[in-house]
């Protein structure tokens, strides 16, 4: 009758394969072996004392994992295969106690000095204890299990149960712990530790269960903690090319600043010098001189500009500081006050900022040439949740704008004028002879 047919009839939960287990247990040791080292470089530039856990922990699962191998592989007497399945079991307990401690400490710091003699010498010693003290009791030792039978539930020894279940609280620990301290970390490794945590746990459980790590049977088990050890394979990933990552962009703007010292001992300094010189000019040709100064001043915000821009680090500042700054450095050239109201909340992306910045000190560069201005008042405001604004308002002797927009006088203003569409955004010139001109861009 096949009604009386159920999954575990129908599908095996075990597989006699000692080559598939040996397998498992190589990588498993050769992945734990290349996180340790992954480890081992964190260490060395965050000196904290959970990556040094962390580091001790996985070295000793490695460890673990050799030793399991030895039992699948030696071909030795009983007493011999009992000393090693209890002495990868302590390896096993004192690794999970070294995540959970990991998982506990949270990211303080070490001391500044640290060697690989102070890293891997407490765990040489503690393996060394481990053997010395098994093999002096290796004529008493209990046998943990029948490795030749198919494991059957809780068929291991006490020890060997307790053992697991112990282990099987210091992961789900480490598993709850790591996922709190991922909240809003950009550390790839720590993310996934909570999930790998998880994984191991649940291993641990089945081994309690139905203790096959030290058999020649295959069981869920194993899958699981193969699975935790993949995990912690695609945090290494992530780490590895977060970190080229991170020195591609260190390399480039180490060399950004580097063009930027060259271009403000050079180029600014010829175009400071040729502007002094043309002053001199004023009373021989006067409207040649004015234009000279005033594609001096041009070259000479230019210049600084991109001196700024490539001289600033990957963090951007806050938009009504850069503003400020801008606005500042042409305004102080001419002798001209600022009045600033700047709303430190708004915010633009990195076009955005460009074109604001190029239009304050087009704005602010008009009003004192041209203008005659000598004050200028700055706002920056948010006048919706989904509009912002920026006002450059001048006490200058202004200009007819129907007139100076018809006969397309003055490139100044077409560029402010495309560069706010661009944004997108809109652009509005209020202004009259006599009465000082208002700027506004609304984004």
């Amino acid at each position: 009758m096949l009604t009386g047919l159920t999954l575990a009839d129908v599908v095996s939960f075990e597989y006699r394969n000692a080559a598939a287990h040996l397998v498992l247990d190589t990588v498993d040791a050769c992945v734990a072996l290349l996180v340790s080292y992954l480890l081992y470089g964190r260490l060395l530039r965050s000196r904290r004392l959970q990556d040094l856990l962390l580091l001790q922990g996985l070295v000793l699962l490695a460890l673990a994992n050799v030793s399991t191998s030895a039992v699948l592989l030696s071909a030795i007497d009983d007493r011999g295969e009992r000393l090693e399945v209890w002495l990868a079991l302590s390896l096993r307990v004192v690794a999970a106690v070294l995540v959970a401690a990991a998982a506990a400490v949270g990211r303080r710091r070490l001391l500044p000095q640290i060697s690989l003699v102070r890293l891997l010498g407490p765990l040489a010693a503690l393996v060394v204890m481990c053997l010395v003290g098994l093999g002096a009791v290796s004529s008493s030792l209990p046998r943990a299990l029948d490795t030749d039978e198919a494991p059957t539930l809780l068929s291991g020894h006490a020890t060997l149960v307790a053992a697991q279940i112990f282990t099987v609280a210091c992961f789900l620990v480490a598993a709850y712990l790591f996922t709190m301290q991922a909240r809003g970390s950009a550390d790839h490794l720590v993310r996934l530790l909570g999930p790998a945590c998880v994984l191991a746990g649940f291993a641990r459980i089945n081994y309690a269960l139905f203790p096959s790590l030290y058999s020649q049977w295959l069981y869920t088990g194993d899958v699981l903690r193969t699975a935790f050890y993949l995990v912690l394979l695609v945090g290494a990933a992530r780490e590895i090319r977060a970190f080229w990552g991170a020195q591609a962009q260190a390399a480039v703007i180490e060399d950004r600043r580097r063009l930027a010292r060259e271009l403000h001992d050079g180029v600014v300094q010829e175009l400071g010098y040729i502007r002094s010189e043309s002053g001199a000019l004023r009373t021989l040709d006067p409207p040649r001189s004015e234009r000279i100064l005033g594609a001096c001043d041009r070259a000479l915000d230019e210049a600084r500009q991109a001196v700024e821009a490539m001289g600033r680090s990957g963090e951007q500042e806050p938009l009504g500081f850069t503003v400020h700054r801008a606005a500042r450095q042409v305004a102080d050239r001419f002798g001209v006050a600022l009045e600033l109201e700047l709303d430190d909340t708004v915010t633009a992306d990195r076009g955005q900022r460009h074109s604001l910045l190029r239009i304050v000190r087009e704005a602010v560069g008009n009003a004192a040439r041209h203008g005659e201005a000598t004050r200028l008042k700055i706002e920056l405001q948010r006048v919706s949740n989904a509009q912002r604004r920026l006002v450059v308002c001048d006490d200058g002797k202004g200009f007819d704008v129907l007139a100076a927009t018809t006969q397309r006088r003055g490139f100044g203003l077409t560029s402010m004028r495309e560069r706010s569409e661009g944004m997108p955004g809109t652009f509005k010139v209020e202004s009259s002879p006599g009465a000082g001109t208002t700027v506004m861009v609304t984004w």
